[in-house]
């Protein structure tokens, strides 16, 4: 988002990022766009969403008119769809995810419909929309009948540093959310018999049961957990270590046509990485060749994997290299220009 309203904002528009605070929320740095941030009752749940949605309603509905309302995902997109239409105004959707196919939601039938309710209320009333990848905009397209442009969620290029071999433990690094399906638990076993260390950046719904399963392994000195990393810092880490991990499991839709910006981040830091053979990443590493690729989630194939990364150096440098150039397309200067021209048109028409 950060990018986003960023690059809005030195292409002459005036922007404002509305969130909502957590208990590990760092202070609002000075940006170039105006930020607020919700103080909630509720942190989790349906009391959560219920109290988050209202507030925005009121507060959108009770303040200042924007011509362009752009709600990311569907757990904002009511009270803007509801606000634009009455003042009039322009709506644009960033689908950053298939919502309603996530595991937390897929497995759940009545939340499902509730959902699914409401991307039926609205997504087919919007124009203009984008999303991450070409499988995942396929497939709301067809589904709701409106065109998604597809806008990856990819770093902005910086020349990563060229690293010197190291005589302590290899680290291999998973960066993001601790959520479901994101085979942490399988990465943590993965490495108990491997002379490497595993670090983990960042929160989420599982970080206490993760690091309760953490400590009830044989060998948790091997694992690290960073907690959330601010990305600057978090840069500096992903360029240091030996491999990045991006694994999901195919549970839902949502995972199976993702394409996660961890993905390029490891490209941009010059590191190899292992990944799933899902669609989008198939493609682009058909094109890249960046990447081992495993067909599901599970220890051994992931295992065999890391091994043959730390065995086999020729594998290792050929990914390694192939980065660098990878990094020279798959970046947000490039990507930038084609979210520009969305709202370009949008000012047109």
């Amino acid at each position: 988002m950060k990018r986003i309203c960023t690059a809005l904002t030195e292409a002459g528009y005036h922007v404002t990022l509305i969130g909502f605070e957590k208990r590990a929320s760092i202070p609002l740095q000075p940006s170039v766009y105006e930020e607020k941030r919700l103080r909630l009752l509720f942190r989790k749940g349906k009391l959560f969403y219920l109290e988050y949605n209202l507030r925005l309603f009121f507060l959108l509905l009770l303040g200042r008119r924007y011509e362009i309302y752009g709600p990311v995902d569907l757990d904002t997109i009511l009270p803007q769809f509801i606000v634009a239409k009455l003042k009039r105004a322009v709506l644009v959707y960033d689908a950053h995810e298939y919502f309603t196919e996530l595991p937390e939601i897929a497995d759940r039938p009545l939340i499902k419909y509730i959902w699914e309710a409401i991307a039926r209320l609205t997504l087919p009333y919007i124009r203009y929309n984008y999303t991450v990848g070409n499988a995942i905009a396929l497939e709301l397209t067809k589904r709701y009948g409106q065109p998604y442009e597809v806008i990856r969620n990819v770093p902005a290029y910086y020349e990563a540093p060229m690293q010197h071999e190291s005589k302590e433990r290899k680290v291999f690094l998973y960066q993001g959310a601790l959520n479901k399906g994101r085979g942490i638990e399988e990465m943590m076993l993965a490495v108990q018999d491997m002379d490497v260390e595993l670090h983990i950046a960042g929160e989420g719904d599982l970080s206490e049961e993760l690091r309760a399963f953490a400590q009830a392994l044989p060998h948790t000195d091997k694992i690290k957990f960073l907690g959330y990393v601010e990305p600057a810092r978090l840069i500096e880490i992903t360029t240091k270590a030996y491999a990045g991990l991006n694994l999901v499991s195919n549970e839902g839709k949502s995972y199976y046509l993702s394409l996660s910006n961890k993905f390029f981040d490891y490209i941009m830091a010059g590191i190899p990485q292992v990944t799933m053979n899902y669609p989008e990443y198939e493609v682009l590493n058909m094109e890249y060749d960046v990447a081992l690729t495993i067909s599901h989630l599970s220890v051994e194939p992931l295992k065999d994997a890391m091994l043959q990364l730390l065995g086999d150096n020729a594998v290792y440098s050929r990914l390694k290299s192939n980065t660098r150039n990878a990094a020279k397309m798959l970046n947000w200067q490039i990507e930038k220009e084609k979210l520009l021209n969305i709202y370009a048109g949008i000012s047109k028409s």
